[in-house]
């Protein structure tokens, strides 16, 4: 068939092809069988393991097909062959001879049965019997070939006679064998198609090839017995490469016996022609019949490998339970009888040249995606991947890839998308359906592979402030009651790095193992809950600043570090538990606990003083860390942001001046500026849209306030951030300030002035009394209307270490009764106003 439509160039081209993809398949088959234990499932298994759940169970539906329809292409070669021996002849009602059979779809359908459930009976019984009538088939198609190719040299020149409707007797349409004849090797050198007797389909290279390399697709036969094999490591390479040699040297030497002995009409129009040459023509039809029966038989118990291969696994329920069946002697007998019946429908598409294609795609899909296996575990780089059959590499893996994709679509491009269409729909199916596994994920390794690189190259000596991004460090003590606050700084990383901190007090000398370990998958289970984009730094310190400034220091890689740092408020309010009341858990009430302790009792001690807490502040900036306090974010709903309908708008108030430092009130420091930055930021998420940035310019009587707002407004449009300015006086407040003042204005003050990289402590918090404090507080309460979150001005901690607690009560009445509140110090420059 090949030769007579193709001629012997484009034969050996195609069988060239046809055995590079499956060559370069092998050699990914080997790598992969040689990796360690295999088990029942072939390829299946392979994949399946190698690439994770979703392409190995949507790969082993796709090969299970293959199976079967290879199996069915196979029976009705077989028929075909039956037919040709033993058929009437076309235009006679009754037969003479051996020619009894009568001929029509039924009656081939009918033959086609048969002769499955013979393939049945065999696979039914086990592998072992399956086995050795393989290896009797092996030596008798050895037999049948050597007899032909002694035929091809001792057969005398001879007319064929060709049984075929609308063909006349004239001799030119008579098969001849002209024995070796550089006349008829000329003539059978180029390609010639026509209409193929058997389907009445016009031929072509891609449908000629599609049906060659079904002579091909037997590779997997050996690693689809994977599960009974004795050593399939050893056994599984020997095997199939030593088999490819041989049926490729085959196919040439035939392609160029029949090309230079046989005219193109005995190649076109009688394909058993070789049983007329045949110097014992009964021995190639029983080598016919052996070869087309094993190749069903391969294919079918190939199926039902796969089959139970996918049903143990899970992948698919309840839907292939049936298939896990097996007899006394482990033989997966549901699975067989369930490949039979999946056969037995493809057989009633009648002709082995109309289903060729398909099976030709599927096959060459699978194929296509051993290579991608075996691709993926080279590219990984797994310490683990290392195969005792080294003969390949990526590029080979690659190139099988790359051959297996273009064949489909030379095949035929419908067929191929709707293929790979179908591949993709069981691949979303099983990712969102199927359990997750134990097997191991190639994706985690490739992604590890990549991202190590990728932090190689992130440079943080390449920085710039156009490109600066919040990296942020929350501080959790128990995240109970915290969820919130997790919630909210997940909206305010802008694609940054963030990190839920955690300090254990504890004493590793102490304990018998790490504490940290069992309570990591807690962690986890909660950052996947609340949805949100967050690693896990979990430490063991004796104090909680000890623990903090071990994550400041360790958390992070490369250039993704964390640059600010989140702590929540130290105040006497008694924790509420938020993630009980969280949207993430009120559908799944009994998977709160995730394995985290019960608040502390408002009577309970905490387990940091607030000259601690003062002291985590100082160190942070000390580091060069911005630093967020963020008070009452437990009350924050964000359920507004659903209600998109309302009017007005929710408001974020900003107030960018240091109110605990009246008389060195500025907007445009690098303090101000973060500030600015993170309200920005926070109206950039997607949930804070909506809401309105409200920028409050604090002014006094005499000091030219619309000049002061013309200039914020030019700040404001050079960092093209939208928001609206409210001129608030405060004389009342300054006064206020210097009455109380404990010093005269004008004194010998120190400084305050923030130099870029200069770090001093200002003791501005002696200056201010409680009552203008609280002055402050009134004033930025009485902005109306409230809004959904303030953010102010955090100024240092004093150097003094005496005066934490005064610093953190004032910090405290700033920020009474204001609702959600953060209180931002930033120490680096993150505006630009470049291009």
């Amino acid at each position: 068939f090949v030769v007579g439509h193709a001629g012997l160039y484009q034969a050996l081209a195609m069988f060239a092809v046809a055995y590079f993809i499956i060559g370069m398949t092998v050699l990914s088959v080997c790598a992969i069988a040689t990796n360690g234990a295999l088990d029942a499932g072939g390829a299946y298994y392979m994949i399946s393991r190698a690439l994770g759940p979703e392409f190995g169970g949507s790969i082993g539906i796709m090969f299970f097909l293959a199976n079967v329809c290879g199996s069915a292409l196979y029976v009705l070669g077989l028929v075909e062959a039956v037919v040709d021996s033993f058929g009437i002849p076309p235009g006679q009602e009754t037969g003479s001879g051996v020619h009894v059979l009568p001929q029509s779809y039924w009656y081939e359908l009918l033959y086609g049965t048969l002769l499955l459930a013979l393939c049945l009976l065999v696979c039914l019984v086990g592998a072992s019997i399956y086995a050795k009538a393989t290896f009797l088939i092996f030596l008798i198609v050895a037999a049948v070939l050597g007899t032909i190719l002694v035929s091809f040299f001792a057969t005398r020149p001879l007319k064929v006679p060709i049984h075929l409707p609308n063909v006349s007797g004239n001799e030119t349409d008579n098969g001849i064998f002209t024995g070796f004849s550089l006349e008829t090797l000329r003539d059978n050198l180029g390609g010639r198609y026509r209409v193929d007797y058997t389907t009445g389909q016009m031929m072509s290279f891609s449908s000629v090839f599609a049906v060659m390399f079904n002579g091909c697709t037997g590779i997997m036969a050996g690693s689809n017995m994977s599960g009974d094999l004795k050593r399939p490591s050893y056994s599984i390479p020997r095997g199939t490469i030593s088999a490819v040699l041989f049926t490729y040297l085959v196919y040439n030497l035939l392609a160029f016996l029949m090309c230079a002995t046989c005219n193109r009409i005995l190649l076109q129009k009688d394909y058993g022609f070789l049983r007329d040459i045949s110097i014992f023509p009964p021995l190639v039809t029983v080598g016919i019949y052996a070869a087309t029966l094993s190749a069903a038989m391969s294919n079918l118990i190939g199926a039902s490998r796969i089959l139970y291969a996918l049903a143990r696994d899970d992948l698919f329920g309840r839907a292939l339970a049936l298939a896990k069946k097996t007899s006394a002697s482990g033989n997966p007998v549901m699975a067989v009888i369930l490949s039979w019946l999946m056969v037995q429908v493809v057989l009633f598409s009648g002709k082995l040249n109309t289903i060729a294609s398909v099976v030709t795609i599927f096959f060459l899909l699978v194929y296509a995606t051993v290579n991608l296996a075996c691709l993926a575990l080279e590219w990984a780089s797994a310490p683990n991947f290392r195969p005792t059959f080294r003969y390949f590499t990526w590029h080979t893996c690659l190139l099988g890839i790359a051959g297996c994709c273009v064949m489909m679509f030379l095949i035929s491009p419908v067929s191929a998308s709707a293929s790979l269409g179908f591949l993709l729909l069981l691949l979303l199916a099983l990712h969102y359906l199927s359990p997750s596994s134990t097997w191991g994920y190639i994706s985690q390794a490739l992604i590890f592979h990549q991202v190590r690189k990728y932090l190689l190259m992130l440079d943080v000596r390449k920085d710039h402030v156009k490109f600066w991004r919040p990296q942020m460090l929350l501080m959790v003590q128990n995240p109970r009651g915290s969820a919130r606050l997790i919630d909210f700084v997940n909206d305010l990383k802008k694609s940054g790095l963030y990190v839920l901190g955690h300090v254990e007090l504890q004493d590793l000398d102490m304990l018998p193992s790490d504490p940290l370990q069992p309570q990591q998958d807690s962690w986890l289970s909660l950052v996947d809950k609340l949805n949100v984009k967050a690693f896990v730094s979990l430490t063991l310190a004796p104090s909680v600043r000890h623990g903090v400034r071990q994550l400041l220091f360790t958390s992070g890689l490369g250039g993704m570090r964390p640059n600010t740092l989140v702590l929540g408020f130290y105040d006497d309010e008694a924790p509420q538990d938020g993630l009980a009341r969280h949207p993430a858990f009120t559908s799944a009430r009994e998977e709160v606990p995730l394995g985290f302790p019960p608040l502390r009792a408002p009577t309970s001690p905490k387990l940091l003083s607030a000259r601690e807490y003062v002291g985590i502040v100082a160190d942070a900036l000390k580091m060069l860390r911005n630093v967020l306090l963020a008070r009452q974010l437990e009350s924050l709903d964000k359920a507004w942001e659903l209600r998109r309908a309302a009017s007005p708008p929710p408001t974020i108030h900003v107030w960018p001046v240091n109110l605990l430092r009246p008389d060195s009130a500025r907007y445009a420091d690098t303090c101000s500026l973060f500030l600015l930055q993170m309200a920005c930021v926070l109206n950039m998420a997607r949930a804070w849209r909506r809401a309105r940035l409200r920028l409050f310019l604090c002014v006094e009587a005499g000091t030219m306030p619309h000049a002061q707002e013309e200039k914020l407004r030019q700040l404001l449009k050079d960092l093209r951030i939208q928001a609206q300015i409210q001129l608030v006086p405060w004389d009342a407040i300054t006064h206020l300030h210097w009455q109380t003042c404990q010093r005269p204005p004008g004194g010998p003050a120190e400084e305050e002035e923030e130099e870029e990289g200069v770090v001093n402590f200002p003791t501005n918090t002696t200056q201010v009394s409680d009552e203008y404090v609280c002055a402050a507080n009134k004033l930025v309460l009485e902005q109306s209307p409230a809004p959904a979150v303030r953010f102010l001005y955090l100024p240092r901690p004093p150097a003094d270490t005496s005066l934490y607690p005064l610093y953190l009560h004032q910090l405290e009445l700033l920020t009474r009764g204001l609702g959600p509140t953060v209180l931002v110090h930033g120490v680096s420059a993150v505006t630009s106003t470049q291009l």
